[in-house]
């Protein structure tokens, strides 16, 4: 079944993806960006496809979310699925993203909504008034197409950063939620990655034994430094391309004050849209 990586866009979810797919899916704990084609994305076009769900119309694609995972889950039925998400757990025309009939639980990322606000504008090369009124909009979503169908497109609901994390709070209500700041993931990366992986075989029921080693080479080799290096020199598929040019994905990393650059109306607009989540996280 279904494991989680959820997160508002740019806070850090590929770095988690990242360190899971290394410690996971290679042999000795050496980083490549193929290992993440064992973490995929959703919504995808891709499982669409494979469940035989012909997206006649955007409607189709929040219809069917819950097919769609019924149809992942029949696929690996003895195996455990970590996805990746940014999409918020609102319900939309009625329809829900997942259930805890296709899920196991959820690992929320986390990070201060001001360097995500600087991180998103680099990503999508928005104006920082664009990005500001992104992350306070209900209706922000992303459209993905991967064909030249129309059928081809899948749409991700973002919502709001501040009701994206309290949405997906839902699992904590069933202890199958963990929250993960991504400051501190940075700060102590060996002690939170511990603490994900224990939650992963606690939620499937599976036996933890820890390879020390491997998740120390994975630790380094997933470093923003080696990632962003491997993307100059390789690329990165999930970079942007936008008006023909490639976005650089690795580009802002841990840095916590990446912030103060940004005007004081933009952020004076963030802080007093979401101060309830902030000061509950502990970024006011």
């Amino acid at each position: 079944m279904i494991i989680w990586l959820a997160s508002y866009p740019k806070s850090g979810n590929t770095f988690v993806r990242s360190l899971l797919a290394s410690y996971f899916f290679t042999k000795d704990g050496n980083f490549n960006f193929d290992s993440l084609r064992f973490i995929g994305q959703f919504p995808d076009f891709k499982f669409f496809e494979q469940a035989n769900i012909e997206l006649t119309h955007d409607k189709e694609i929040f219809k069917n979310y819950l097919k769609v995972q019924e149809s992942i889950n029949n696929k690996d039925k003895n195996n455990v699925r970590i996805l990746k998400t940014h999409s918020t757990m609102h319900d939309v025309g009625g329809y829900k993203f997942t259930d805890l009939n296709n899920s196991l639980g959820a690992i929320y990322i986390v990070r201060d909504p001001r360097n995500v606000l600087r991180s998103y504008a680099n990503h999508m090369q928005f104006s920082e008034e664009e990005a500001s009124n992104a992350l306070i909009s209900y209706r922000s979503l992303v459209a993905d197409q991967k064909g030249s169908k129309a059928s081809s497109k899948t749409i991700t609901l973002l919502g709001n950063w501040g009701s994206h994390y309290q949405t997906w709070k839902s699992f904590k209500k069933v202890n199958k939620y963990m929250l993960i700041k991504y400051e501190d993931l940075v700060q102590e990366t060996e002690k939170n990655l511990i603490k994900i992986l224990e939650f992963i075989h606690s939620v499937s029921r599976t036996k933890f034994d820890l390879d020390k080693t491997k998740l120390i080479k994975t630790i380094e080799s997933t470093s923003f430094e080696n990632l962003k290096k491997m993307e100059e020199k390789e690329g990165f598929d999930e970079g942007m391309e936008i008006a023909g040019k490639k976005v650089t994905f690795f580009k802002y990393g841990p840095k916590n004050d990446a912030y103060k650059n940004l005007a004081s109306e933009t952020l004076n607009k963030i802080e007093k849209n979401f101060e309830v989540e902030m000061k509950e996280l502990g970024y006011l």
